[in-house]
Protein backbone atom coordinates (compact mmCIF):
# COMPACT_ATOMS: atom_id res chain seq x y z
CA UNK A 1 0.00 0.00 0.00
CA UNK A 2 1.17 3.46 -0.85
CA UNK A 3 -0.34 6.78 0.21
CA UNK A 4 0.42 9.63 -2.11
CA UNK A 5 -0.78 13.11 -2.90
CA UNK A 6 -3.00 13.08 -5.99
CA UNK A 7 -4.72 15.69 -8.15
CA UNK A 8 -8.39 16.60 -7.99
CA UNK A 9 -8.74 15.01 -11.44
CA UNK A 10 -7.57 11.70 -9.99
CA UNK A 11 -9.96 11.94 -7.02
CA UNK A 12 -13.12 12.71 -8.98
CA UNK A 13 -13.63 9.28 -10.63
CA UNK A 14 -13.60 7.48 -7.26
CA UNK A 15 -15.94 10.09 -5.75
CA UNK A 16 -18.29 9.57 -8.63
CA UNK A 17 -18.17 5.74 -8.57
CA UNK A 18 -18.66 5.48 -4.80
CA UNK A 19 -20.81 8.46 -3.82
CA UNK A 20 -22.88 9.37 -6.87
CA UNK A 21 -22.66 6.58 -9.47
CA UNK A 22 -25.78 7.85 -11.26
CA UNK A 23 -24.40 11.38 -11.66
CA UNK A 24 -21.90 12.87 -14.08
CA UNK A 25 -18.28 13.52 -13.11
CA UNK A 26 -19.06 17.25 -13.00
CA UNK A 27 -21.54 16.59 -10.18
CA UNK A 28 -18.75 15.47 -7.82
CA UNK A 29 -16.58 18.54 -8.30
CA UNK A 30 -16.84 20.99 -5.42
CA UNK A 31 -15.72 24.58 -4.91
CA UNK A 32 -12.17 24.69 -3.63
CA UNK A 33 -11.11 21.37 -5.16
CA UNK A 34 -8.29 23.01 -7.08
CA UNK A 35 -6.81 24.46 -3.87
CA UNK A 36 -7.43 21.40 -1.70
CA UNK A 37 -4.88 18.72 -0.91
CA UNK A 38 -5.98 15.31 -2.17
CA UNK A 39 -4.58 11.98 -1.02
CA UNK A 40 -4.98 8.53 -2.45
CA UNK A 41 -4.18 5.03 -1.31
CA UNK A 42 -2.85 2.74 -4.00
CA UNK A 43 -2.85 -1.03 -3.86
CA UNK A 44 -0.71 -2.63 -6.56
CA UNK A 45 -0.69 0.71 -8.41
CA UNK A 46 -4.52 0.93 -8.38
CA UNK A 47 -6.12 3.91 -6.65
CA UNK A 48 -8.68 2.43 -4.22
CA UNK A 49 -9.33 5.13 -1.59
CA UNK A 50 -9.27 8.93 -1.58
CA UNK A 51 -9.77 11.87 0.76
CA UNK A 52 -9.61 15.62 0.18
CA UNK A 53 -8.39 18.17 2.73
CA UNK A 54 -9.53 21.77 2.72
CA UNK A 55 -7.39 24.16 4.77
CA UNK A 56 -8.94 27.33 6.15
CA UNK A 57 -7.14 29.46 8.69
CA UNK A 58 -5.67 26.88 11.10
CA UNK A 59 -8.46 24.36 10.60
CA UNK A 60 -8.66 21.42 8.23
CA UNK A 61 -11.86 19.92 6.93
CA UNK A 62 -11.64 16.55 5.26
CA UNK A 63 -14.28 15.83 2.67
CA UNK A 64 -15.22 13.33 0.03
CA UNK A 65 -13.59 10.37 1.76
CA UNK A 66 -14.34 7.31 -0.37
CA UNK A 67 -13.12 3.79 -0.97
CA UNK A 68 -14.07 1.71 -3.99
CA UNK A 69 -17.00 -0.51 -3.07
CA UNK A 70 -15.09 -3.66 -4.06
CA UNK A 71 -12.27 -2.69 -1.66
CA UNK A 72 -14.34 -1.66 1.36
CA UNK A 73 -13.97 -3.64 4.59
CA UNK A 74 -10.27 -4.31 4.01
CA UNK A 75 -8.96 -1.47 6.18
CA UNK A 76 -7.73 0.67 3.30
CA UNK A 77 -9.90 3.69 4.11
CA UNK A 78 -9.05 3.52 7.80
CA UNK A 79 -5.34 3.35 7.05
CA UNK A 80 -5.55 6.27 4.61
CA UNK A 81 -7.52 8.48 6.98
CA UNK A 82 -5.32 7.65 9.96
CA UNK A 83 -2.10 8.47 8.11
CA UNK A 84 -3.47 11.63 6.50
CA UNK A 85 -4.76 12.95 9.84
CA UNK A 86 -1.39 12.27 11.50
CA UNK A 87 0.53 13.94 8.68
CA UNK A 88 -1.65 17.05 8.74
CA UNK A 89 -2.02 17.50 12.50
CA UNK A 90 0.81 20.01 12.66
CA UNK A 91 1.48 22.50 15.45
CA UNK A 92 -0.20 25.20 13.34
CA UNK A 93 -3.43 23.21 13.00
CA UNK A 94 -6.02 23.89 15.71
CA UNK A 95 -8.66 21.38 14.63
CA UNK A 96 -9.66 18.79 12.07
CA UNK A 97 -13.31 18.28 11.25
CA UNK A 98 -15.78 16.68 8.85
CA UNK A 99 -19.45 16.41 8.02
CA UNK A 100 -20.27 12.82 8.95
CA UNK A 101 -23.36 10.81 8.17
CA UNK A 102 -25.09 9.97 11.43
CA UNK A 103 -24.59 6.24 10.83
CA UNK A 104 -20.80 6.76 10.61
CA UNK A 105 -20.27 8.47 13.99
CA UNK A 106 -18.65 5.39 15.58
CA UNK A 107 -16.25 5.06 12.63
CA UNK A 108 -14.96 8.63 12.99
CA UNK A 109 -14.76 8.38 16.78
CA UNK A 110 -12.01 5.77 16.26
CA UNK A 111 -9.89 8.62 14.87
CA UNK A 112 -10.49 10.91 17.84
CA UNK A 113 -13.27 13.00 16.29
CA UNK A 114 -16.24 13.86 18.48
CA UNK A 115 -19.77 14.74 17.38
CA UNK A 116 -20.79 18.35 17.92
CA UNK A 117 -24.31 19.66 18.44
CA UNK A 118 -24.41 20.84 14.82
CA UNK A 119 -26.51 18.59 12.59
CA UNK A 120 -28.10 19.08 9.19
CA UNK A 121 -29.96 17.22 6.47
CA UNK A 122 -28.71 17.10 2.89
CA UNK A 123 -30.00 14.97 0.07
CA UNK A 124 -32.26 13.08 2.43
CA UNK A 125 -29.38 12.08 4.72
CA UNK A 126 -28.74 13.35 8.25
CA UNK A 127 -25.25 14.63 9.06
CA UNK A 128 -23.39 15.77 12.16
CA UNK A 129 -20.26 17.89 12.28
CA UNK A 130 -17.49 15.94 13.98
CA UNK A 131 -14.37 17.62 15.25
CA UNK A 132 -10.99 16.89 16.81
CA UNK A 133 -9.33 19.78 18.66
CA UNK A 134 -5.55 19.75 18.45
CA UNK A 135 -4.72 22.60 20.82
Amino acid sequence: MIITQISANEAWPIRQKVMWPDQSIDYVKIPGDEQATHYGLLVKSTLVSIVSLFHENNKIQFRKFATLTTEQGKGYGSYLLSEVLKKNATEDTTSIWCNARIDKIAFYEKFGLNPTQKTFNKGGLEYVIMKKDLT
